[in-house]
């Protein structure tokens, strides 16, 4: 058994047994489960990718993917909060030396949480819009702007956060900093009151003022711009990754009872138009999985991944978004009850058609590279 298989038996446990059980607690609370995501660091999920000799597991994306499927299928919210923290971890351990030193630690044990900030009030898919502004000062960059609809940003503070850093220049004027959210100059705003999902933390912050030191630019202008766009990649394939999830556990559910409940003096299952439905389910399932497998050895390849990530995140939100009402319905009434994950599974699929990329966005982005091919 490889150091990648023993991970993921470890992973599954962990879902079956702390993510799955504190997931509705979490959404009535309104909350991130900090607490959880302090377990998973110990058996590694804060540091999937990070090196070896930075205290990480050293896998390759393909273990993130598959790990994000086994905890989407407990609960999509928290793995989202916990792979943004981990995307910050393994961004600072691959680019950025001094800073790893300083804010490894802390992110690797989960006693800080960590974001991307790229979005903002005025500009979502639009990436290239932003306007939160970096200027050159004697004493490093003073910023000024204001992120929302920010993953984690309703505790975060290590902050992978883009600016412009000349007004109007559009993609090639983005540089990207680590924004230390317990310094002057930043102010947290009131979470985001969703319709679920609020173990995502999604919320806003301003910068005013706030003063990021020379070491603290990751990236310079062109090339902040292109590595948030490979970044997006992965994001869009583990988001796809994170459907295949939900629906996987939800046919689970469906399947089991189907097996106990009687109905006309039979099973559910021996009704040919119950077990059909969920045979189609079954099957776009398999074919989702085995996009979204294609997307990760191209991600760990180091190859072009844009074409392949936005049709394995298009296909699996439009899957996930189809098949989880179908599955609840097989479900009857039983499906209603908050033990099942019908609920907040499908509110899960709802946020996943939205982040790193619309649905409407990625058809776009096909269309855009097929008549390039």
């Amino acid at each position: 058994m490889t150091d990648a298989d023993e991970f993921l038996q470890r992973v599954a446990a962990f879902a079956r047994d702390v993510v799955a059980p504190g997931a509705a607690r979490w959404e009535s609370e309104r909350r991130i489960a900090v607490e959880a995501i302090e377990a998973a660091a110990t058996i590694g999920l804060t540091g999937i990718e990070v090196p070896r000799e930075w205290g990480g597991l050293g896998l390759g994306y393909g273990s993130k993917a598959r790990a994000a499927e086994l905890l989407s299928a407990a609960d999509f919210g928290f793995t989202m909060s916990l792979l943004n923290t981990h995307n910050v971890a393994a961004k600072l351990a691959r680019d950025t030396p001094q800073l790893a030193r300083r804010y490894l630690p802390d992110l690797l044990a989960g006693r800080r949480l960590g974001c991307t900030a790229l979005t903002e009030p005025g500009a979502g898919s639009d990436f290239a819009a932003i306007g939160t502004l970096a200027l050159r000062t004697p004493q490093g960059w003073r910023i000024d702007g204001a992120k929302a609809w920010i993953t984690n940003a309703a505790a975060a503070d290590v902050i992978v956060l883009y600016a412009q850093t000349e007004a109007g220049s559009g993609a090639r004027g983005i540089a990207s900093f680590l924004v230390d959210g317990r310094r002057a100059g930043f102010v947290r705003e009131p979470f985001f009151a969703l319709a679920g999902q609020h173990a995502i933390g999604t919320g806003a912050f301003r910068l005013e003022g706030y003063l990021a030191r020379d070491d603290e630019l990751l990236q310079p202008p062109g090339q902040a711009f292109k590595s948030a766009m490979r970044s997006i990649n992965g994001a869009r394939v583990y988001i796809a990754a994170m459907c295949n999830g939900m629906v996987g556990e939800a046919l689970r559910v469906a399947q089991a009872h189907g097996a106990r409940r009687q109905t006309f003096g039979r099973p559910l299952v021996e009704h040919q138009g119950w077990r059909w439905r969920l045979a189609e389910v079954a099957t776009e399932l398999q074919a989702s999985r085995l996009l979204v497998e294609q997307a990760s050895l191209q991600i760990e390849a180091g190859a072009d991944a844009q074409l392949m990530a936005a049709q394995s995140k298009l296909f699996a939100t439009r899957m996930a978004e189809r098949q989880l009402p179908a599955l609840a319905q097989a479900m009857g009434a039983e499906g209603l009850r908050e033990d099942h994950p019908f609920g907040r599974h499908q509110a899960g699929a709802r946020v996943a058609s939205l982040v790193d990329g619309s649905s409407e966005m990625l058809l776009e982005r096909i269309a855009a590279l097929q008549r390039k091919s």
